[in-house]
Protein backbone atom coordinates (compact mmCIF):
# COMPACT_ATOMS: atom_id res chain seq x y z
CA UNK A 1 0.00 0.00 0.00
CA UNK A 2 1.22 3.70 -0.58
CA UNK A 3 2.34 6.08 2.10
CA UNK A 4 -0.77 7.83 3.41
CA UNK A 5 -1.24 10.72 5.56
CA UNK A 6 -3.29 9.30 9.01
CA UNK A 7 -4.72 10.66 11.65
CA UNK A 8 -5.62 8.24 14.70
CA UNK A 9 -8.42 9.23 17.18
CA UNK A 10 -7.77 7.02 20.54
CA UNK A 11 -3.81 6.46 20.21
CA UNK A 12 -3.89 6.60 24.21
CA UNK A 13 -6.16 3.43 24.33
CA UNK A 14 -5.63 -0.47 23.99
CA UNK A 15 -6.37 -0.75 19.87
CA UNK A 16 -5.38 2.83 19.11
CA UNK A 17 -1.79 2.90 21.19
CA UNK A 18 -0.86 -0.73 18.78
CA UNK A 19 -2.15 0.89 15.41
CA UNK A 20 0.25 3.74 15.75
CA UNK A 21 3.64 2.18 16.09
CA UNK A 22 2.22 -0.33 13.09
CA UNK A 23 1.70 2.28 10.44
CA UNK A 24 4.83 4.05 11.01
CA UNK A 25 6.85 0.97 10.42
CA UNK A 26 4.26 0.35 7.29
CA UNK A 27 5.71 4.25 5.90
CA UNK A 28 2.77 5.57 6.82
CA UNK A 29 2.94 10.07 8.05
CA UNK A 30 0.90 9.32 11.30
CA UNK A 31 -1.07 12.23 13.18
CA UNK A 32 -2.43 11.58 16.59
CA UNK A 33 -5.02 13.83 18.47
CA UNK A 34 -5.40 13.61 22.45
CA UNK A 35 -6.79 15.07 25.13
CA UNK A 36 -3.47 15.37 27.16
CA UNK A 37 -0.63 15.17 24.85
CA UNK A 38 1.80 14.57 27.99
CA UNK A 39 0.52 10.95 27.94
CA UNK A 40 2.19 10.00 24.82
CA UNK A 41 5.53 11.40 26.28
CA UNK A 42 7.35 7.85 27.07
CA UNK A 43 5.44 5.67 24.22
CA UNK A 44 8.61 4.57 22.21
CA UNK A 45 6.98 5.72 19.17
CA UNK A 46 6.60 9.49 20.41
CA UNK A 47 9.11 10.85 18.17
CA UNK A 48 8.11 8.82 14.89
CA UNK A 49 4.43 10.81 15.36
CA UNK A 50 3.06 14.32 14.61
CA UNK A 51 0.65 14.63 18.07
CA UNK A 52 -1.99 17.07 17.85
CA UNK A 53 -3.65 18.57 21.45
CA UNK A 54 -7.63 18.59 20.60
CA UNK A 55 -11.03 17.10 22.33
CA UNK A 56 -13.21 15.52 19.95
CA UNK A 57 -16.50 16.57 22.24
CA UNK A 58 -15.44 20.09 21.64
CA UNK A 59 -15.33 20.91 17.63
CA UNK A 60 -13.62 24.03 18.58
CA UNK A 61 -10.73 21.58 19.78
CA UNK A 62 -10.53 20.07 16.40
CA UNK A 63 -9.61 23.54 14.06
CA UNK A 64 -6.86 22.14 11.97
CA UNK A 65 -6.13 18.96 12.98
CA UNK A 66 -7.67 17.03 10.44
CA UNK A 67 -6.05 19.53 7.74
CA UNK A 68 -4.01 16.88 5.16
CA UNK A 69 -5.16 14.01 6.24
CA UNK A 70 -6.52 10.79 3.69
CA UNK A 71 -7.36 8.61 6.33
CA UNK A 72 -8.94 9.29 9.93
CA UNK A 73 -8.98 6.11 12.24
CA UNK A 74 -11.77 6.49 14.71
CA UNK A 75 -10.92 4.03 18.01
CA UNK A 76 -12.64 6.13 20.81
CA UNK A 77 -16.00 5.21 22.92
CA UNK A 78 -16.65 6.18 26.66
CA UNK A 79 -17.35 2.54 27.59
CA UNK A 80 -16.69 2.94 31.22
CA UNK A 81 -17.84 6.30 31.64
CA UNK A 82 -21.26 7.94 33.32
CA UNK A 83 -24.88 7.52 32.45
CA UNK A 84 -24.12 9.70 29.64
CA UNK A 85 -21.60 8.42 27.69
CA UNK A 86 -23.86 7.32 24.62
CA UNK A 87 -24.48 11.61 24.35
CA UNK A 88 -20.68 12.03 24.48
CA UNK A 89 -20.46 9.12 21.66
CA UNK A 90 -23.06 10.96 19.58
CA UNK A 91 -21.29 14.37 19.75
CA UNK A 92 -18.01 12.94 19.17
CA UNK A 93 -18.86 11.38 16.26
CA UNK A 94 -20.35 13.81 14.70
CA UNK A 95 -17.84 16.02 15.04
CA UNK A 96 -15.32 13.65 13.81
CA UNK A 97 -17.89 12.95 10.98
CA UNK A 98 -18.17 16.72 10.14
CA UNK A 99 -14.70 17.55 10.29
CA UNK A 100 -13.21 15.17 8.21
CA UNK A 101 -16.05 15.56 5.60
CA UNK A 102 -14.83 19.83 5.48
CA UNK A 103 -11.26 18.90 5.63
CA UNK A 104 -12.03 16.44 2.68
CA UNK A 105 -10.69 13.23 4.37
CA UNK A 106 -10.73 10.25 1.74
CA UNK A 107 -11.26 7.46 4.45
CA UNK A 108 -12.53 6.83 7.46
CA UNK A 109 -11.93 3.42 9.29
CA UNK A 110 -14.12 2.81 12.55
CA UNK A 111 -14.05 -0.47 14.90
CA UNK A 112 -17.42 -1.09 16.15
CA UNK A 113 -18.79 -4.16 18.00
CA UNK A 114 -20.73 -7.59 16.59
CA UNK A 115 -24.15 -7.92 16.88
CA UNK A 116 -27.27 -9.35 15.75
CA UNK A 117 -29.89 -7.49 13.81
CA UNK A 118 -33.03 -8.82 15.26
CA UNK A 119 -32.52 -8.04 18.94
CA UNK A 120 -32.54 -5.77 21.24
CA UNK A 121 -28.98 -4.35 22.01
CA UNK A 122 -27.18 -3.06 25.10
CA UNK A 123 -26.75 0.52 25.69
CA UNK A 124 -23.27 0.16 24.93
CA UNK A 125 -23.82 -1.89 21.95
CA UNK A 126 -26.43 0.66 20.72
CA UNK A 127 -24.11 3.62 20.90
CA UNK A 128 -21.49 2.08 19.30
CA UNK A 129 -24.03 1.11 16.35
CA UNK A 130 -24.71 4.99 15.95
CA UNK A 131 -21.41 5.85 15.87
CA UNK A 132 -21.02 3.70 12.73
CA UNK A 133 -23.91 4.97 11.58
CA UNK A 134 -23.02 8.79 11.25
CA UNK A 135 -19.34 7.48 10.12
CA UNK A 136 -21.31 5.66 7.43
CA UNK A 137 -23.49 8.88 6.36
CA UNK A 138 -20.70 11.62 7.12
CA UNK A 139 -20.35 12.08 3.03
CA UNK A 140 -16.50 10.73 3.44
CA UNK A 141 -16.01 6.53 2.86
CA UNK A 142 -16.94 4.71 5.72
CA UNK A 143 -15.81 1.51 6.98
CA UNK A 144 -16.94 0.10 10.24
CA UNK A 145 -15.35 -2.79 11.66
CA UNK A 146 -17.31 -5.20 13.61
CA UNK A 147 -15.68 -6.98 16.24
CA UNK A 148 -16.43 -9.33 19.25
CA UNK A 149 -14.36 -10.60 21.51
CA UNK A 150 -10.45 -9.42 20.71
CA UNK A 151 -7.65 -11.48 22.74
CA UNK A 152 -4.50 -10.17 22.88
CA UNK A 153 -2.16 -9.46 25.95
CA UNK A 154 -4.03 -6.85 28.18
CA UNK A 155 -7.28 -6.55 26.11
CA UNK A 156 -10.60 -6.11 28.25
CA UNK A 157 -11.98 -8.58 27.10
CA UNK A 158 -9.07 -11.09 27.28
CA UNK A 159 -7.85 -10.28 31.44
CA UNK A 160 -11.88 -11.16 32.17
CA UNK A 161 -11.07 -14.40 31.18
CA UNK A 162 -7.81 -14.88 32.13
CA UNK A 163 -8.72 -13.41 35.77
CA UNK A 164 -11.87 -15.46 36.06
CA UNK A 165 -10.67 -18.69 34.78
CA UNK A 166 -7.23 -18.39 37.09
CA UNK A 167 -9.00 -17.25 39.76
CA UNK A 168 -12.22 -19.93 40.35
CA UNK A 169 -12.09 -23.43 39.58
CA UNK A 170 -16.05 -23.77 40.29
CA UNK A 171 -17.51 -20.42 38.60
CA UNK A 172 -21.35 -19.54 38.74
CA UNK A 173 -22.54 -17.58 35.37
CA UNK A 174 -25.47 -16.45 33.71
CA UNK A 175 -26.80 -18.47 31.73
CA UNK A 176 -25.61 -16.29 28.40
CA UNK A 177 -22.45 -18.50 29.11
CA UNK A 178 -24.20 -20.72 26.49
CA UNK A 179 -24.01 -18.05 23.89
CA UNK A 180 -22.10 -18.56 20.56
CA UNK A 181 -19.05 -16.38 20.60
CA UNK A 182 -16.17 -15.72 17.48
CA UNK A 183 -13.37 -14.50 19.33
CA UNK A 184 -10.85 -12.39 17.18
CA UNK A 185 -6.65 -11.88 17.51
CA UNK A 186 -5.81 -8.53 18.53
CA UNK A 187 -3.00 -9.01 15.53
CA UNK A 188 -6.00 -9.67 13.02
CA UNK A 189 -7.84 -6.87 14.24
CA UNK A 190 -5.20 -4.60 13.20
CA UNK A 191 -4.24 -6.35 9.94
CA UNK A 192 -7.72 -4.92 8.81
CA UNK A 193 -7.69 -1.77 10.41
CA UNK A 194 -4.22 -1.38 8.30
CA UNK A 195 -5.57 -2.44 4.67
CA UNK A 196 -8.93 -1.10 5.33
CA UNK A 197 -6.90 2.51 4.66
CA UNK A 198 -6.10 1.22 0.67
CA UNK A 199 -9.80 0.02 0.28
CA UNK A 200 -11.69 1.79 -3.02
CA UNK A 201 -13.76 5.49 -2.84
CA UNK A 202 -16.92 3.27 -3.27
CA UNK A 203 -16.86 1.02 -0.43
CA UNK A 204 -19.36 2.60 2.85
CA UNK A 205 -20.49 -0.08 4.78
CA UNK A 206 -20.07 -2.37 7.74
CA UNK A 207 -17.74 -5.61 7.97
CA UNK A 208 -18.16 -8.59 10.47
CA UNK A 209 -14.63 -9.59 11.05
CA UNK A 210 -13.57 -12.71 13.36
CA UNK A 211 -11.27 -14.93 14.32
CA UNK A 212 -11.44 -18.97 12.66
CA UNK A 213 -13.53 -20.42 15.88
CA UNK A 214 -17.13 -19.98 17.07
CA UNK A 215 -17.36 -21.29 20.87
CA UNK A 216 -19.65 -20.88 23.64
CA UNK A 217 -18.17 -18.45 26.35
CA UNK A 218 -17.98 -21.43 28.94
CA UNK A 219 -15.71 -23.05 26.43
CA UNK A 220 -13.82 -19.84 25.82
CA UNK A 221 -12.85 -20.08 29.60
CA UNK A 222 -11.91 -23.81 29.80
CA UNK A 223 -9.87 -23.47 26.47
CA UNK A 224 -7.79 -21.05 28.13
CA UNK A 225 -7.58 -22.98 30.97
CA UNK A 226 -6.08 -25.52 29.13
CA UNK A 227 -3.45 -23.37 27.74
CA UNK A 228 -2.16 -21.92 30.63
CA UNK A 229 -2.02 -25.40 32.25
CA UNK A 230 -4.87 -25.35 34.79
CA UNK A 231 -7.85 -27.89 35.10
CA UNK A 232 -10.63 -27.73 33.89
CA UNK A 233 -13.12 -25.36 35.25
CA UNK A 234 -16.57 -26.23 36.66
CA UNK A 235 -19.42 -23.96 35.20
CA UNK A 236 -22.53 -23.69 37.20
CA UNK A 237 -25.33 -21.87 35.40
CA UNK A 238 -27.80 -19.35 37.38
CA UNK A 239 -30.89 -18.14 35.47
CA UNK A 240 -31.33 -15.52 38.13
CA UNK A 241 -28.12 -13.75 37.70
CA UNK A 242 -28.72 -10.45 35.81
CA UNK A 243 -26.18 -8.94 33.84
CA UNK A 244 -25.81 -5.49 36.95
CA UNK A 245 -25.03 -8.49 39.70
CA UNK A 246 -22.87 -10.30 37.63
CA UNK A 247 -20.97 -6.81 36.42
CA UNK A 248 -20.54 -6.86 40.27
CA UNK A 249 -19.27 -10.43 40.65
CA UNK A 250 -16.38 -9.81 37.87
CA UNK A 251 -15.76 -6.28 39.35
CA UNK A 252 -14.78 -7.83 42.49
CA UNK A 253 -13.15 -10.92 41.29
CA UNK A 254 -11.12 -9.43 38.14
CA UNK A 255 -9.06 -6.01 37.88
CA UNK A 256 -11.85 -4.99 35.39
CA UNK A 257 -14.32 -2.54 37.73
CA UNK A 258 -17.62 -2.80 37.36
CA UNK A 259 -18.14 0.18 35.14
CA UNK A 260 -16.41 -1.17 32.50
CA UNK A 261 -17.32 -5.21 32.96
CA UNK A 262 -21.30 -4.15 32.92
CA UNK A 263 -21.15 -2.94 29.32
CA UNK A 264 -18.81 -6.37 28.22
CA UNK A 265 -21.13 -7.97 30.02
CA UNK A 266 -24.43 -6.57 28.55
CA UNK A 267 -22.69 -7.09 25.32
CA UNK A 268 -22.72 -11.18 25.73
CA UNK A 269 -26.26 -11.02 26.27
CA UNK A 270 -26.88 -12.32 22.48
CA UNK A 271 -24.58 -14.20 20.21
CA UNK A 272 -21.55 -12.46 19.08
CA UNK A 273 -21.01 -13.95 15.61
CA UNK A 274 -20.18 -13.12 12.25
CA UNK A 275 -23.53 -12.65 10.34
CA UNK A 276 -22.03 -11.25 6.63
CA UNK A 277 -18.59 -12.92 5.36
CA UNK A 278 -17.97 -11.11 2.68
CA UNK A 279 -14.56 -8.90 4.18
CA UNK A 280 -12.50 -11.32 2.28
CA UNK A 281 -13.39 -10.22 -1.04
CA UNK A 282 -12.74 -6.40 0.18
CA UNK A 283 -9.73 -7.50 2.45
CA UNK A 284 -7.39 -10.47 1.90
CA UNK A 285 -6.74 -12.56 5.28
CA UNK A 286 -3.37 -12.00 6.82
CA UNK A 287 -0.46 -14.44 5.15
CA UNK A 288 -0.72 -17.56 6.91
CA UNK A 289 -4.88 -17.03 7.79
CA UNK A 290 -6.94 -16.23 10.77
CA UNK A 291 -5.08 -16.87 14.28
CA UNK A 292 -6.63 -19.55 15.91
CA UNK A 293 -8.35 -18.99 19.54
CA UNK A 294 -6.09 -20.95 21.38
CA UNK A 295 -3.08 -19.77 19.60
CA UNK A 296 -4.13 -16.50 20.01
CA UNK A 297 -4.17 -17.47 23.94
CA UNK A 298 -1.14 -19.06 23.82
CA UNK A 299 0.33 -15.43 22.05
CA UNK A 300 -1.15 -13.70 25.04
CA UNK A 301 -0.15 -15.30 27.84
CA UNK A 302 3.73 -15.26 26.37
CA UNK A 303 3.44 -11.38 26.12
CA UNK A 304 2.56 -11.23 29.53
CA UNK A 305 5.00 -13.86 31.41
CA UNK A 306 7.75 -11.87 29.42
CA UNK A 307 6.75 -8.57 30.10
CA UNK A 308 5.84 -7.37 26.76
CA UNK A 309 2.63 -6.18 26.81
CA UNK A 310 2.26 -2.90 24.57
CA UNK A 311 -1.04 -1.65 25.69
CA UNK A 312 -3.56 -2.94 28.17
CA UNK A 313 -7.11 -1.85 28.86
CA UNK A 314 -6.32 -0.30 31.91
CA UNK A 315 -4.13 2.56 29.83
CA UNK A 316 -7.34 4.66 28.95
CA UNK A 317 -8.63 7.12 31.06
CA UNK A 318 -11.01 6.49 32.99
CA UNK A 319 -14.07 8.61 31.76
CA UNK A 320 -15.10 11.44 34.73
CA UNK A 321 -11.87 10.66 36.56
CA UNK A 322 -9.83 13.95 37.84
CA UNK A 323 -7.37 15.27 35.58
CA UNK A 324 -6.89 19.22 36.67
CA UNK A 325 -2.76 19.94 38.00
CA UNK A 326 -1.83 19.53 41.61
CA UNK A 327 -3.35 21.94 43.79
CA UNK A 328 -0.12 23.69 44.82
CA UNK A 329 -0.47 25.05 41.30
CA UNK A 330 -1.57 28.81 40.91
CA UNK A 331 -5.07 28.14 39.45
CA UNK A 332 -6.04 26.49 42.90
CA UNK A 333 -4.64 29.38 45.29
CA UNK A 334 -7.00 30.05 47.87
CA UNK A 335 -8.83 26.82 47.83
CA UNK A 336 -8.69 24.21 50.92
CA UNK A 337 -5.40 21.59 50.49
CA UNK A 338 -4.65 19.30 52.81
CA UNK A 339 -0.95 17.77 52.62
CA UNK A 340 0.86 15.13 54.30
CA UNK A 341 4.60 15.73 53.84
CA UNK A 342 7.78 13.57 54.63
CA UNK A 343 11.20 13.40 53.89
CA UNK A 344 14.17 11.23 54.49
CA UNK A 345 18.00 11.19 53.62
CA UNK A 346 18.60 8.22 51.78
CA UNK A 347 22.67 6.28 51.56
CA UNK A 348 22.19 5.06 48.14
CA UNK A 349 22.84 7.48 45.29
CA UNK A 350 20.13 9.19 43.87
CA UNK A 351 19.56 5.79 40.99
CA UNK A 352 19.52 3.34 42.88
CA UNK A 353 16.41 5.12 44.85
CA UNK A 354 14.84 6.36 42.18
CA UNK A 355 15.04 2.55 40.36
CA UNK A 356 13.30 1.27 43.89
CA UNK A 357 10.27 4.54 43.76
CA UNK A 358 9.41 3.88 39.93
CA UNK A 359 8.91 -0.38 40.74
CA UNK A 360 6.36 0.97 43.17
CA UNK A 361 3.05 -0.54 43.32
CA UNK A 362 1.96 -3.72 41.35
CA UNK A 363 3.40 -7.06 42.60
CA UNK A 364 5.87 -4.96 43.83
CA UNK A 365 4.04 -3.64 46.49
CA UNK A 366 3.46 -0.20 48.19
CA UNK A 367 6.53 -0.04 50.89
CA UNK A 368 4.05 0.27 53.55
CA UNK A 369 1.71 -1.92 55.35
CA UNK A 370 0.15 -4.04 52.78
CA UNK A 371 -2.80 -4.90 54.81
CA UNK A 372 -4.01 -1.16 54.63
CA UNK A 373 -3.50 -0.67 51.35
CA UNK A 374 -5.63 -3.78 50.20
CA UNK A 375 -8.48 -2.93 52.50
CA UNK A 376 -8.55 0.53 50.76
CA UNK A 377 -8.70 -1.14 46.98
CA UNK A 378 -11.77 -3.48 48.43
CA UNK A 379 -13.42 -0.20 49.47
CA UNK A 380 -13.03 0.82 46.30
CA UNK A 381 -13.83 -2.28 44.09
CA UNK A 382 -17.09 -2.70 46.66
CA UNK A 383 -18.07 1.04 45.34
CA UNK A 384 -17.79 0.32 41.81
CA UNK A 385 -14.02 1.50 41.54
CA UNK A 386 -11.19 0.49 39.81
CA UNK A 387 -9.20 -1.14 43.71
CA UNK A 388 -5.90 -2.12 43.19
CA UNK A 389 -5.85 -5.12 41.01
CA UNK A 390 -4.89 -3.33 37.65
CA UNK A 391 -1.52 -3.69 38.59
CA UNK A 392 1.53 -2.22 36.56
CA UNK A 393 2.28 -3.06 32.76
CA UNK A 394 5.77 -3.27 33.52
CA UNK A 395 7.64 -4.12 36.80
CA UNK A 396 10.06 -2.00 37.07
CA UNK A 397 9.01 0.97 34.35
CA UNK A 398 6.49 3.16 33.70
CA UNK A 399 5.44 5.57 31.32
CA UNK A 400 3.09 8.87 31.87
CA UNK A 401 -0.30 8.47 31.52
CA UNK A 402 -0.57 4.69 31.96
CA UNK A 403 -2.32 3.00 34.99
CA UNK A 404 -0.37 1.98 38.32
CA UNK A 405 -3.58 0.01 40.48
CA UNK A 406 -5.94 2.87 41.75
CA UNK A 407 -3.25 5.65 40.51
CA UNK A 408 -2.82 6.88 37.37
CA UNK A 409 1.23 8.15 36.29
CA UNK A 410 0.08 11.78 35.58
CA UNK A 411 3.77 13.25 35.45
CA UNK A 412 6.80 11.34 35.41
CA UNK A 413 10.41 13.20 34.83
CA UNK A 414 13.15 9.74 35.09
CA UNK A 415 15.21 9.94 37.78
CA UNK A 416 13.81 13.02 39.81
CA UNK A 417 9.64 12.72 39.95
CA UNK A 418 6.42 10.49 40.05
CA UNK A 419 3.39 12.14 40.40
CA UNK A 420 0.48 9.59 40.89
CA UNK A 421 -3.14 11.11 40.41
CA UNK A 422 -6.06 9.05 42.37
CA UNK A 423 -8.62 7.23 39.90
CA UNK A 424 -9.95 6.26 43.42
CA UNK A 425 -13.47 6.85 44.52
CA UNK A 426 -13.34 9.67 46.64
CA UNK A 427 -15.13 13.09 47.63
CA UNK A 428 -12.11 15.39 45.86
CA UNK A 429 -8.88 14.85 44.25
CA UNK A 430 -5.88 13.04 45.59
CA UNK A 431 -2.06 12.66 44.27
CA UNK A 432 0.74 10.83 45.43
CA UNK A 433 4.35 12.97 44.69
CA UNK A 434 7.85 11.07 45.25
CA UNK A 435 10.99 13.12 44.21
CA UNK A 436 14.26 11.73 44.04
CA UNK A 437 16.97 14.44 45.02
CA UNK A 438 20.96 14.65 45.99
CA UNK A 439 21.77 13.85 49.59
CA UNK A 440 23.30 16.72 51.46
CA UNK A 441 26.19 17.91 51.48
CA UNK A 442 29.34 16.13 52.53
CA UNK A 443 32.67 16.99 54.40
CA UNK A 444 34.19 17.69 50.95
CA UNK A 445 31.06 19.68 49.91
CA UNK A 446 29.75 16.86 47.50
CA UNK A 447 26.16 15.16 47.74
CA UNK A 448 26.75 12.06 50.31
CA UNK A 449 23.52 9.64 49.05
CA UNK A 450 20.23 10.86 47.93
CA UNK A 451 17.19 12.31 49.36
CA UNK A 452 13.32 11.68 48.85
CA UNK A 453 10.73 13.95 49.31
CA UNK A 454 7.02 12.77 49.37
CA UNK A 455 3.77 14.36 49.23
CA UNK A 456 0.30 13.56 49.34
CA UNK A 457 -1.95 16.25 48.37
CA UNK A 458 -6.08 16.39 48.57
CA UNK A 459 -8.43 18.71 47.17
CA UNK A 460 -11.72 18.11 49.25
CA UNK A 461 -14.90 18.18 47.74
CA UNK A 462 -17.32 19.92 49.95
CA UNK A 463 -17.85 18.52 53.60
CA UNK A 464 -17.73 15.08 52.75
CA UNK A 465 -14.37 15.48 51.09
CA UNK A 466 -13.09 17.23 54.63
CA UNK A 467 -15.25 14.91 56.72
CA UNK A 468 -13.37 11.83 54.52
CA UNK A 469 -9.57 13.66 55.14
CA UNK A 470 -10.08 13.32 58.28
CA UNK A 471 -11.24 9.77 58.54
CA UNK A 472 -8.22 8.84 57.04
CA UNK A 473 -5.62 11.08 59.30
CA UNK A 474 -4.93 8.41 61.75
CA UNK A 475 -3.63 5.79 59.21
CA UNK A 476 -0.79 8.22 57.70
CA UNK A 477 1.81 7.31 60.19
CA UNK A 478 1.21 4.43 59.24
CA UNK A 479 0.73 4.25 55.70
CA UNK A 480 2.94 7.17 54.57
CA UNK A 481 5.55 7.31 56.94
CA UNK A 482 6.38 3.18 56.80
CA UNK A 483 5.63 3.87 52.86
CA UNK A 484 8.86 6.45 52.84
CA UNK A 485 10.75 4.46 55.50
CA UNK A 486 10.66 1.25 53.43
CA UNK A 487 11.23 2.88 50.01
CA UNK A 488 14.63 4.14 51.21
CA UNK A 489 15.44 1.15 53.07
CA UNK A 490 15.49 -0.95 50.34
CA UNK A 491 17.30 1.34 48.29
CA UNK A 492 19.68 0.99 51.11
CA UNK A 493 20.00 -2.66 50.82
CA UNK A 494 20.16 -2.65 47.34
CA UNK A 495 22.92 -1.00 47.64
CA UNK A 496 24.79 -2.76 50.38
CA UNK A 497 24.24 -6.29 47.94
CA UNK A 498 25.79 -4.38 45.26
CA UNK A 499 28.77 -3.32 47.16
CA UNK A 500 29.12 -6.98 48.78
CA UNK A 501 28.63 -8.51 45.35
CA UNK A 502 31.59 -6.02 43.81
CA UNK A 503 33.59 -6.89 46.99
CA UNK A 504 33.10 -10.66 46.64
CA UNK A 505 34.44 -10.30 43.09
CA UNK A 506 37.63 -8.25 44.07
CA UNK A 507 38.32 -11.16 46.81
CA UNK A 508 38.05 -13.60 43.80
CA UNK A 509 40.39 -11.56 41.75
CA UNK A 510 43.15 -10.92 44.38
CA UNK A 511 42.71 -15.13 44.89
CA UNK A 512 42.95 -15.37 41.27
Amino acid sequence: MDAVRVLITGATGYIGGRLAPRLVEEGHRVRVVVRSPEKLRDVPWHDSVEIKRGDLTDSASLSGVFDDIDVVYYLVHAMGGGGSFSDIDKRSAENVAAAARDAGVRRIVYLGGLHPSDRELSTHLQSRLEVGRILLDSEVPTVVFQAGVVIGSGSASFEMVRHLTNRLPVMTTPKWVHNNIQPIAVRDVLHYLIAAAATTPEVNRAFDIGGPDVMQYGEMMNTYADVAGLVRRRILVLPVLTPRLAGHWVGLVTPIPRGLAMPLIESLQNDAVMHNHDIDDFIPPPAGGLTPYREAVRLALRKIETGEVETAWSGATIAGAPSDPLPSDPDWAGEAVYVDHRERDCAADPKTLWSVVESIGGENGWYSFPLAWAIRGWMDRAVGGVGLRRGRRDPRRLNTGEALDFWRVEEIDRGKLLRLRAEMKVPGGAWLELRVLEGPAGANGRPVGSHLDQRAVFFPRGLAGRAYWYSILPFHGVVFQGMITNITGAAERETAAIRESAAARDTESAAD
